[in-house]
């Protein structure tokens, strides 16, 4: 009878068991849902971040091999004329379109930059990308003509000579004597570079010994060195609204140093001249002359600008 009671738990006994078990599973289940749940949110972060397509590889100068092959050259080129056709779109029209790179000259760096002004950065990069795996890979042909014309006439409108500049020499130099571009495509190449010469470089001599190596007949060309030589800031003018918005680009370099000679020739020759005409003459406006050029002139309520008074003689 002993050993019964001993075998058998007591009711109370069982019950305490029961519950026991009951809170064993409960605090099991618990546990096991706390670890899914830890396990759904170490997943979520780990989750690899989304890279952009443009980013994808790094500089062929430093190490990065994949972009040696010709397939993901054309691929990754195509990306980049995709990413800019996004731009164009996205602009309208070609004075918006111009707007934005002006935009992205101005502030390179800011904070506060734009999704375009991004995307145009990264498409400048991208193209250094490309065009260090072409040269490594030494490819000269039409893709190669193709990647750095774009390279060109996207890095004029940036106002970006470090990505305009390399590629006009390497493609008149090196793809051109393998793989010649057209007439058209020449001339056009050959016409940047000479005026990039004269207006960035402020070496005229250069520009026309360029002139001539490469025979280039050009009248607005001519004209905007000419315009520089003479310091004639309405040829100057008159040729920049003449000429196609990659060369005014490219002209813009030069303006400032244009519009500075005209007031100081404005200066030596005239005692006043009519507002109407100084800002005519200058294209700009009289705030604009008098806080960006610090002309140390005086507007007078009759509409003239006085430049010099004449000093009375003293007896």
């Amino acid at each position: 009878m002993q050993s019964s009671r001993h075998a058998q738990p007591s009711s109370s006994s069982s019950s305490s068991f029961s519950t026991h078990q009951r809170r064993g599973g409960r605090a099991e289940r618990g546990g096991s849902s706390r670890t899914q749940s830890t396990h759904h949110h170490l997943s979520s972060r780990l989750k690899p971040l989304e890279i952009d397509p443009l980013s994808e590889y790094g500089l062929p100068s430093k190490g990065e091999k994949r972009l040696l092959s010709p397939k993901t050259q054309e691929s990754y080129y195509s990306k980049i004329a995709e990413r800019y056709l996004a731009i164009c779109t996205d602009a309208g029209d070609r004075d918006n379109l111009h707007q934005k790179f002006s935009q992205l000259q101005i502030s390179p760096s800011s904070t506060s930059s734009t999704p375009s002004q991004t995307d145009i950065s990264l498409i400048l990069s991208s193209l250094r990308k490309l065009r260090e795996a072409i040269v490594a890979s030494k490819r000269r042909d039409a893709f190669s003509s193709q990647v750095y014309l774009f390279a060109i006439r996207t890095g004029i409108l940036a106002s970006s000579y470090e990505t305009y500049y390399p590629a006009l020499l390497y493609l008149l130099r090196s793809i051109h004597p393998v793989h010649n571009l057209t007439s058209v495509e020449f001339h056009e190449v050959v016409s940047y570079l000479v005026l990039d010469t004269a207006c960035r470089r402020g070496d005229l001599a250069s520009a026309y010994a360029l002139r001539n190596k490469y025979k280039i007949k050009d009248a607005k060309v001519d004209g905007v060195l000419k315009a520089l030589v003479g310091d004639n800031w309405v040829l100057w003018n008159k040729m920049k609204r003449g000429v196609d918005g990659y060369r005014s680009k490219i002209m813009e370099f030069a303006e400032g140093d244009v519009k500075g000679q005209t007031l100081r020739a404005l200066g030596r020759a005239y005692l006043s001249v009519p507002l109407g005409y100084l800002e005519g003459a200058t294209g700009e406006s009289w705030d604009v002359l008098r806080d960006k050029f610090k002309v140390g002139w005086e507007l007078g309520t009759d509409g003239k600008v006085v430049i010099r008074r004449v000093q009375g003689k003293t007896g």
